[in-house]
């Protein structure tokens, strides 16, 4: 048997990471309104690992809580009023899991939240069955998925700052013409005032 080529070696070692490694990445932007959660689940078996990204885009001081339970509720993350914020999770059993983002703690402002979901099913790594090729493509597809979602993450961060410089723009916009025409203003009733001292007046 001739030995394989680069480019089937190449694609031997995506077919493989499509296959073997069953990783998951799932993008949302929610809009929380005030007083409200929300809440989503996933279901995991035992060992699954899930990892929620999370941040504030818009509404009040940019902040939220979070936190995720398993199959019995009991509390497995918890991050209070953070405007960004991260939480991996191994499951210990079998079941749904869930994670909420609260805003019950605002009584005005809705909160506008992107996160990210990515799971990684676990496959146990028999080295009978495994091979050490696809040990290191399951390392790669991690460590890919871990830049992904740190590129989404700054694509929401510059774009939650560009929206404030925007804002902040806009005001200083507005208070500048506000400022022009108090001063047209004033410089015309000064003209006003001034003019009506040199007039003459005339008692018939």
């Amino acid at each position: 048997m001739s030995p394989l080529s680069y480019t089937q070696r190449l694609i031997l070692a995506w077919l493989a990471l499509s296959c073997l490694l069953q990783s998951v990445v799932y993008a949302h932007m929610i809009d929380v309104p005030a007083g409200k959660k929300e809440c989503f689940f996933e279901d995991l078996h035992k060992q699954d690992k899930m990892t929620v990204t999370y941040q504030v885009g818009g509404g009040g001081h940019l902040d939220i809580d979070f936190w995720a339970t398993d199959p019995e509720e009991k509390l497995l993350a918890k991050q209070v009023k953070q405007s960004t914020g991260s939480a991996s999770i191994t499951a210990e059993k079998n079941g749904r899991y869930e994670y909420c983002f609260s805003n019950q703690m605002s009584a005005i402002a809705d909160k506008l939240v992107s996160f990210n979901v990515h799971g990684v099913i676990y496959v146990p790594e028999d080295a009978d069955v495994v091979a050490p090729i696809e040990r290191e493509i399951r390392k790669l597809a991690a460590g890919l998925t871990a830049v992904k979602d740190e590129q989404e993450y700054i694509v929401v961060r510059e774009k939650t700052h560009r929206n404030t410089a925007e804002s902040t723009n806009s005001r200083v916009k507005w208070w500048s013409v506000l400022q022009a025409a108090v001063l047209f203003a004033v410089v015309a009733w000064q003209v006003y005032y001034l003019k009506s001292f040199f007039e003459v007046k005339r008692v018939i």
